[in-house]
């Protein structure tokens, strides 16, 4: 074992007890490597010269000096998120919307005009909302599936295109290759919110995408023990810039919470493929059952983004469905204080399937009239598919439906 306290304090047992317990000797594996990421909490490094500390505050690749700045395990969960979406460099961020308001808030500016789609998750159309009232940002939305719409919408002071790949919770499928060209072709940045795709299932940047981010509480982390986002970034001059404003506003991951999702990263591949086969399963019976006036999947046939989810999603449609019941709000509460099996719980991309009701909970900011053009009706009910056997879990959704 190796003691890093010689260099500048002298011998170890020439300190009293009171500095020998502050400067504690660090352990070194010597013939082995640990096969998880370590976990280093430490939140602060020291250097042998001032030159190299000052050099460390210079950009995102610079040596390790402050969590805040920089972390190795956090690093790491960057570094993989960025190889699975082939990025030049990424971002984590305490939470999915840190990511979001991260990029937003980095490259946006008042008078600045910002085109979005109309089927968005509701943290990003309230942040959007917020920043028309308060930086004098306009905002166009836009239905997601029709690049003239978008070439119609551009202005001079355009500056961003902001998309979901799959969006929340209507499973719209996004045409990303035709939007995104459009908006390349005027000099605007475009941003993906890739969260329910996984880079699995899509990766939006081989599509022409600047930025893609993820909320990774989801399918990244996998266990609903994490809260965390992360911004991927197609350049790296880009990443860098937002790199520097990100340290300034302080939406750092916690280096705990990046060390658990790259535990989940691990059974990805695994989950992702488990939740699409269950997804495609349960919305085929959802879509026969008298109870359900529509299902919105994009693996059905009937889904009105079928074709272009098989050319842009061709490993699979994603863990999520939303469908409609008849009944409205009151059929929507009864079934979801029905389930046993699911929860009733807010988020999504879990082992756990989960059931929510968008217009009172995820999408409470909108009016009523931003709901229906969302796609969104009072009975609307999303479903986060976890990886229970599948007939257990349509015996429980089917005993629920019978209460509605």
């Amino acid at each position: 074992m190796s003691d890093h306290r010689t260099d500048r304090t002298g011998p170890a047992d020439a300190l009293r007890p009171e500095s020998r317990i502050v400067h504690l000797p660090l352990a070194e594996a010597a013939g082995s490597r640990p096969l998880g990421i370590p976990l280093h909490q430490s939140h602060l490094f020291a250097f042998e010269t001032s030159e190299a500390l000052t050099s460390a505050f210079g950009g995102p690749d610079g040596a390790f000096f402050y969590n805040r700045f920089g972390n190795p395990t956090v690093r790491s969960l960057e570094s993989a998120v960025a190889d699975l979406e082939g990025g030049a460099g990424a971002i984590a961020t305490a939470s999915g919307m840190g990511a979001i308001n991260t990029v937003l808030l980095a490259l946006l500016r008042s008078g600045d005009h910002v085109i979005a789609q109309r089927s968005l998750y509701g943290g990003t159309f309230a942040m959007l909302a917020d920043l028309g009232q308060r930086w004098g940002v306009e905002v166009t939305h836009v239905s997601g599936d029709d690049p003239d719409e978008v070439a119609a919408a551009l202005r001079p002071n355009t500056r961003l295109l902001h998309l979901e790949t799959i969006s929340n919770p209507t499973t719209r499928v996004t045409d990303l290759p035709g939007l995104i060209a459009v908006a390349r072709g005027a000099g605007v940045l475009s941003v993906v919110d890739n969260t329910f795709a996984t880079p699995l299932l899509c990766r939006p940047i081989e599509h022409g995408a600047d930025v893609v981010v993820h909320s990774a509480t989801k399918y990244l982390g996998g266990h609903s023990d994490v809260l965390a986002g992360i911004a991927v970034f197609a350049e790296a001059e880009l990443h860098r810039k937002v790199w520097h404003y990100a340290t300034e506003l302080g939406a750092s991951a916690d280096p705990f919470a990046a060390w658990l999702t790259v535990r989940g990263l691990q059974t990805l591949a695994l989950r992702v493929r488990r939740h699409c086969d269950t997804a495609l399963d349960l919305a085929t019976r959802l879509s026969a059952h008298p109870a359900v006036s529509a299902v919105h999947y994009p693996g059905l046939p009937a889904h009105p983004d079928h074709d272009l989810a098989r050319r842009l999603l061709p490993d699979g449609h994603g863990g999520v469905l939303a469908f409609d019941l008849a009944g409205g709000r009151e059929a929507a509460r009864a079934f979801t204080e029905s389930v046993r099996l699911a929860s009733l719980a807010p988020s999504l991309g879990g082992v756990h399937t989960l059931v929510l009701h968008p217009a009172s909970t995820s999408h409470r900011q909108l009016s009523d009239e931003e709901l229906a053009a969302a796609g969104i009706g009072a009975g609307t009910v999303r479903v986060s598919v976890g990886i229970e056997h599948p007939e257990d879990l349509w015996t429980d959704v089917e005993q629920a439906l019978a209460k509605v």
